[in-house]
């Protein structure tokens, strides 16, 4: 992979739905050559599959993140299930395991009950992660054309509006509005191993009172080496960049804890990203049977 390419997965990272002509004018090149780029990474096994990654507070689910040291991460993962629903799995570098676990009731007693679930390995971190700002509520609508969009994130809006029986405005607007709300990310999934000579990895920053001045710093020093959007939670970031040493990771580690506003920084080198759906459809199901329009969303109601 060359540095074009790694743009190219950058942009597909964050909207996989861009088109290819809006991903040459960012990267340099034509649509064109970025379709056949894009064909190349994904006969590679560079780009795995596009995802629609439905965040869990849009359908009613609390968050927390864990990050536990064990050999055996199939255990690790059904330990985690007897909690709440995986929707993020990244095997990394060193035996550790880190898992982002969706859950219903009260985060904080299953937080207990995972802790308590893992006393044979060895707990890292595991936080609670604040829901993203929502501007509006999701209808039904919205949830038949993300059921529609599960197995295909990049279909066309014409060729779904002709399955769901939606006009392609509505559809259109939906999608918009998912984006807007942080509901949904339009992403793929992808083989780190195969990113040579770069490397993928996560930093995992704790901060002080002034989040989001911190978050702007690091986004200034470090954003072009940023393969994703920073994700925030209460008293944390977790920045996903790619270096292509360990020389250079190391650096930008560094960078990050010098950073003023910055309490920690652990850095993590994933072995492979698995984003679990199958909690998604049976959310999906028990909202559009309930008895309310709109989904009780653990989102924070926007200004």
């Amino acid at each position: 992979m060359d540095d074009t390419d790694i743009k190219i997965v950058t942009c597909l990272l964050n909207d996989c739905r861009m088109p290819d002509r809006q991903v040459g004018l960012r990267v340099g090149l034509s649509g064109g050559v970025v379709k056949s780029r894009i064909q190349k990474l994904e006969s590679a096994g560079v780009i795995r599959d596009y995802v629609l990654k439905i965040e869990p507070p849009a359908l009613g689910r609390g968050v927390f993140f864990v990050a536990v040291s064990g050999r055996n991460a199939n255990l690790i993962i059904e330990q985690i299930r007897l909690v709440g629903d995986p929707f993020v799995v990244a095997p990394c570098v060193g035996g550790i395991t880190v898992c982002g676990i969706a859950v219903t009731g009260d985060v904080q007693e299953k937080i207990r009950l995972a802790r308590e679930l893992m006393r044979d390995v060895r707990l890292l971190s595991i936080f609670e992660a604040s829901p993203p700002a929502q501007r509006s509520q999701i209808t039904r609508t919205d949830l038949a054309i993300i059921r529609g969009l599960m197995a295909d994130p990049r279909m066309p809006a014409e060729v779904l509006a002709t399955t769901a029986g939606f006009s392609t405005k509505t559809i259109a607007r939906s999608i918009e509005k998912l984006r807007q709300n942080n509901a949904a990310q339009f992403t793929i999934t992808y083989d780190p191993a195969r990113m040579h000579p770069h490397i993928p990895h996560v930093i995992l920053a704790g901060l002080d009172d002034d989040r989001e001045e911190t978050i702007a710093a690091l986004t200034g020093a470090l954003g072009d080496r940023f393969i994703q959007n920073p994700i925030p939670t209460p008293n944390q970031v977790v920045l996903f960049l790619s270096s292509k040493s360990i020389y250079g990771m190391d650096e930008i580690t560094q960078t990050v804890r010098d950073t003023k506003g910055v309490v920690s920084a652990d850095l993590f080198i994933p072995k492979s990203i698995m984003l679990p759906q199958d909690w998604t459809g049976a959310a999906i199901k028990e909202a559009a049977e309930s008895s309310a329009y709109h989904i009780p969303a653990r989102m924070k109601v926007g200004v």
